[in-house]
């Protein structure tokens, strides 16, 4: 389905959005307000929000009538497009058969032929797979899975770097020191911080507070995003990734690559990280359910086992883990893959030329593949009060790293350059 241009009938946020962020304001955990009230505040721009009502392809309607291109695509999870059909008629076949299962005691023909699928796109013969409902239940798992593989609780994390919410994810999380800090007594103290390269003078210094953290004895896993999503879609030097595997293994403890954004073509590889290593565990979110709730984690044998020592007491599973309505999304994703992270990559180029070209020296542009952010060099509130011209322009983009200052890009992985192009025209009349 081709993206439609934007198409605007009153300004936003219109009069029905407005009443119904209103009637959500009354309702919804008073977090997001103040979240809304903060960017208000620290922009000067108002931050009042739309109401989606419709969403097909690269295009989202709001409430009001009005038509955007989509480039956030449910944060990076509609890799083919709102509502593509080869998923919308994976989940018509499933529904009709059976829409929950019984988890990790009876499970169904969908399940067993996802964790097939996902097992090769492991590396390592025999890996094993372990289902979730989100990007933190992997990363949950991934966790759980080196603790019980090393014998060590201890974790190596980076400054800027998104992992989820739930506390385990919670306790490695570094984007924002303020998501940790007020659940810091539930969190314990294992996890140790390390910065995230930003450029080849801070790979040395980098792997050298890896280096000091595992060198405690108490590190087991070593947790990295193979390309900084919400930090700011930043690409880390060449190198990195092998070097904390080799770091890591030197030390008894594992890589898990968090693949949550990189990963299924979002970064122009099927899984970013193994351009470069084998991690030990890959983390895969977002896209794998292309808007469909489903994740999973991906280990080694070798790391799994662990799991199996325990004789069934150490388990890590819920209700919904594995539901064949996942299972049956996940499946037509990962069918229907051939040739999108080829195009993302091309894509992706092609945009960053055109910002730097259309736009000048004022802004900078980080990233690959789809997963671009767009910064200014000078004023730190200048992609907050972006963010609100574009989205009156009808283009829907959203602010990322630790203090906001980047625009990020996410946009369905098939989205046609033309309407790149258009969006880059916009944005050069607003920097």
């Amino acid at each position: 389905m081709p993206t439609l241009p934007p198409h605007i009938l009153v300004p936003p946020p219109g009069p029905r959005s407005i009443e119904i962020a209103s009637r959500l304001a009354a309702v919804e955990c008073p977090a997001f307000e103040a979240r809304r009230e903060a960017r208000e505040a620290r922009a000067s721009t108002p931050q009042s929000p739309i109401a989606y009502a419709r969403a097909y392809g690269g295009n989202v309607e709001d409430a009001d009538g009005n038509r955007y291109v989509d480039l956030v695509a449910g944060f990076g999870a509609c890799i083919l497009g709102h509502s593509p059909p080869p998923v919308r008629e994976a989940l018509a076949a499933q529904v009709d058969n059976m829409w929950l299962a019984l988890g990790d005691v009876y499970g169904t023909e969908a399940k067993a032929e996802l964790c097939e699928a996902l097992a090769m796109l492991h590396p390592t013969p025999g890996a094993r797979v372990m289902l979730g409902s989100s990007g933190a239940d992997a990363v949950t798992s991934a966790l759980k899975t080196c603790a019980l593989a090393t014998g060590k609780a201890g974790v190596v994390a980076f400054h800027g770097a998104y992992h989820g919410l739930s506390h385990g994810p919670l306790a490695a999380c570094g984007l924002h020191p303020g998501f940790r800090d007020p659940f810091a007594g539930q969190l314990g103290e294992h996890v140790v911080f390390a910065r995230y390269p930003l450029s080849d003078e801070d790979l040395a210094p980098s792997l050298a507070e890896v280096r000091d953290a595992l060198g405690t004895g108490r590190i087991g896993a070593v947790l990295v995003e193979p390309v900084l999503g919400r930090g700011g879609c930043v690409v880390p030097p060449t190198g990195f990734l092998e070097s904390l595997r080799r770091l890591a293994h030197g030390h008894g403890a594992l890589l898990v690559a968090d693949e949550i954004w990189t990963g299924l073509g979002r970064s122009g590889a099927l899984v970013r990280s193994l351009l470069e290593t084998d991690p030990d565990v890959i983390c895969l979110g977002k896209g794998l359910g292309a808007g469909f709730p489903v994740s999973a984690c991906i280990g080694t044998e070798a790391a799994m086992r662990a799991w199996g020592d325990h004789g069934g007491t150490a388990i890590h599973t819920a209700t919904h883990f594995g539901n064949p309505l996942a299972c049956a999304a996940a499946l037509a994703v990962i069918r229907n893959l051939t040739g999108l992270p080829e195009r993302a990559r091309a894509a992706g180029e092609h945009l960053r030329d055109r910002v730097v070209a259309r736009c000048g020296s004022n802004l900078e542009v980080r990233g690959v593949g789809l997963m671009i952010g767009i910064r200014h060099r000078r004023d730190p509130a200048w992609a907050t009060r972006a963010a609100r011209r574009l989205l009156a322009s009808g283009y829907l983009v959203l602010t990322g790293d630790p203090t906001g200052a980047t625009i990020t890009l996410t946009p369905p992985l098939d989205i046609e350059r033309q309407r790149l192009d258009d969006f880059v025209d916009v944005l050069s009349s607003i920097t």
